[in-house]
């Protein structure tokens, strides 16, 4: 999970935590990345980290994605830590392989409370329980910006209804049929992120009445924490972190989809001269930086331990 020429939004999220790892103090950080996608691109990335690394002892071998973890098992250290995401506990095949490693791993990190859930007991060390080791949202990409020149950079309608479906529509999973659905019901054009390079993200969120999050499931959503922290209204299915994220937030949603409910609030963003809410301050509980002093103070107890 690494962002690459081809794929840039690829593994963001893990780009943005080892940047922010990298700005604390006496923490250095090494990055093996490796293209995914095959069994046989983890069996030469397995191979290719033993010798790559061959004499050397890390302080932790941090690995991100279930499958990873048979890599990072070749490296050297004195405590080694995972970080699993979602999918890597949802395919069958991906289930099988990650769950046949964590009992090798003195840290097993999830990405929200709800995916750590759908690890089960006998998975982990003895003893052991998940720990919640988030990425975190970058604060510094992500901020309000005004509405008009976010629309006139993407010379969209200054007057336009515009609902922003966060993800790449050809992911099933993300539920683009509801989003399509919504929209259509309340009259708004339907943006989304399927082919928008990362840098550009910043300015669809802003220029957008609402985000809408209509996914069966979600590891973490970090596309909730970006909306909030551009003070833009979310609407949300209650998985991973938005439940917690969004809790009394005036102007988001989080329940299950409903057309009804949904209808309505996505209307009051929709018909709002100026809609904004006050979502950066609770996205700044989620930041890049606060999870990766999460992540720091994980690896401390586990060496200390």
């Amino acid at each position: 999970m690494w962002p690459t020429p081809q794929r840039p939004a690829f593994g963001r999220f893990v780009y943005d935590q080892v940047q922010a790892l990298r700005q604390i103090e006496d923490v250095s950080v090494d990055v093996f990345s490796f293209p995914a996608g095959s069994a046989g691109a983890y069996a030469r990335a397995t191979a290719d980290a033993r010798r790559k690394f061959k004499g050397e002892t890390f302080d932790v071998v941090h690995a991100h994605f279930g499958l990873a973890c048979w890599p990072a098992l070749r490296i050297e250290a004195r405590l080694h830590a995972v970080t699993l995401h979602g999918t890597d506990l949802e395919h069958p095949r991906s289930r099988a392989l990650t769950l046949a490693a964590l009992r090798r791993f003195e840290i097993v990190g999830v990405a929200s409370a709800d995916l750590g859930r759908r690890v089960p007991k006998w998975a982990l060390k003895r003893g052991r329980q998940t720990e919640v080791l988030p990425c975190g949202v970058d604060l510094k990409r992500f901020q309000p910006f005004p509405r008009a020149e976010a629309r006139a950079a993407l010379r969209l309608k200054p007057d336009g209804r515009y609902l922003l479906f966060p993800a790449d529509p050809a992911r099933g999973e993300k539920r683009f049929d509801l989003a399509t659905l919504l929209a259509r019901t309340v009259k708004a054009e339907l943006l989304s992120l399927g082919n928008v390079a990362p840098e550009q993200v910043p300015l669809y969120v802003n220029a957008a009445n609402a985000v809408v999050i209509t996914s069966d499931r979600e590891g973490f959503g970090l596309a909730c924490l970006e909306a909030l922290a551009c003070d833009v209204a979310v609407l949300s299915t209650p998985h991973g972190i938005a439940p917690e994220a969004l809790v009394g937030l005036d102007g988001c949603l989080c329940e299950p989809f409903s057309l009804s409910s949904w209808r309505l609030a996505a209307e009051t963003q929709l018909v709002a001269e100026d809609p904004v809410i006050a979502g950066r301050e609770r996205a700044a509980r989620y930041s890049a930086s606060a999870m990766a002093e999460r992540v720091l103070a994980s690896w401390k107890a586990g060496l200390d331990g």
